[in-house]
């Protein structure tokens, strides 16, 4: 008989490559993986992997095995976790997944609340960008993943794609003269509309949360600061600096389908060095309100961005994963907590 614990251990060979490294991983000795995975075959009844000198791979075997195994060890935890919660054992554990601005807002709000109702639900947190945390839900190494996605931009008539950059990719340099190198697209990324960068209709339960503005940050002493709100287009001669690939994906369409391509100077995932470049003057930027929540804009302003951009923040988990007492009680504060949240 299959047993759980060797279907983590061949996860976890298949992900590392090697026993060694997916000892590490596990926090065990690398005979306990080479055991397990020995006991594993003999269930099995056929090899699971080859090894040739250093490297490993799977057989075919192995590698129908290692596609089921996210699904099976997903439905064996909901099912200890529902069985534990009517025993009347009062426990839980949740792995949760956040983007970085959900992590220092909503997250903390709502982790707070569930531990005063519940002290013995235990929580873990990771940060993972959408659509990486949606990969993680799907493969078995999350309950709840908090993303979000932004709605498709119409491109204004005559406006082409820049080459390397848009719904393809940010592939794009730093303008000549500026020492700062665009960050790339990660090759093979999956488009916003994909079923791969976003969430389906029936594989996931969504729970919306909110949607939150973009708004744009400007250094103190710019023109445009202290304007009540301006259209995109007034900031086309403007170097900027951009976020992660897909917030920049995302700033790219919106710019086109104002009728021009941004020159992006500087790209970070990091919000405070974001308002820190704006600040000493080398760009302009839109941030998420959520973002801007959680870093000190000091040397900057906000102006509201015309037309309004509004990215969809959810909390998403498999539907036997939605049953479990605990996965149930973090999605209720999770929405509890973006209720909270000020909306203009």
């Amino acid at each position: 008989m299959i047993e759980p614990r060797h279907l983590r251990v061949l996860r976890a060979v298949a992900a590392t490559g090697s026993f060694s490294a997916a000892a590490r991983e596990l926090g065990c000795t690398q005979p306990a993986v080479s055991q397990q995975m020995k006991a594993l075959e003999q269930s099995s009844g056929t090899p699971l992997l080859v090894r040739t000198g250093r490297e490993m791979r799977l057989t075919q075997a192995g590698e129908a095995l290692v596609r089921h195994a996210a699904g099976i060890l997903a439905g064996l935890t909901a099912a200890e976790e529902e069985v534990a919660a009517i025993a009347g054992l009062r426990a839980g554990r949740v792995r949760l997944v956040s983007f970085p601005s959900g992590s220092s807002t909503l997250v903390p709000t709502a982790l707070a609340e569930l531990r005063e109702s519940f002290p013995g639900t235990r929580v873990s947190l990771v940060e993972a960008e959408p659509p990486r945390s949606v990969e993680m839900l799907r493969a078995g190494d999350c309950e709840i993943a908090v993303a979000f996605r932004y709605p498709e931009v119409q491109r204004a008539a005559g406006v082409e794609p820049a080459v390397g950059v848009g719904a393809a990719g940010v592939g794009a340099a730093a303008s000549a003269g500026v020492g700062a190198a665009v960050d790339a697209e990660v090759p093979g990324a999956p488009a916003e509309g994909t079923a791969e960068g976003s969430w389906g209709k029936d594989d996931l339960v969504v729970r919306p949360l909110l949607s939150d503005r973009l708004v744009g940050v400007v250094p103190e002493g710019h023109r445009l600061a202290g304007a009540g709100a301006v259209g995109i287009g007034e900031l086309a001669g403007e170097p900027w600096i951009a976020g992660c690939p897909r917030c920049r994906r995302h700033l790219v369409d919106v710019c086109e389908a104002a009728g021009f391509t941004p020159r992006i100077d500087f790209a970070t995932d990091d919000y405070p060095a974001v308002i820190g470049l704006v600040a000493a003057g080398l760009g302009v930027a839109v941030l998420p309100e959520l973002a801007l929540e959680s870093v000190r804009a000091k040397g900057t302003a906000t102006v509201e961005v015309e037309p309004a951009v509004r990215r969809e923040v959810v909390a998403l988990t498999l539907p036997d994963l939605a049953r479990v007492p605990a996965v149930a009680a973090t999605l209720a504060r999770l929405e509890s907590a973006a209720r909270r949240e000020p909306r203009p």
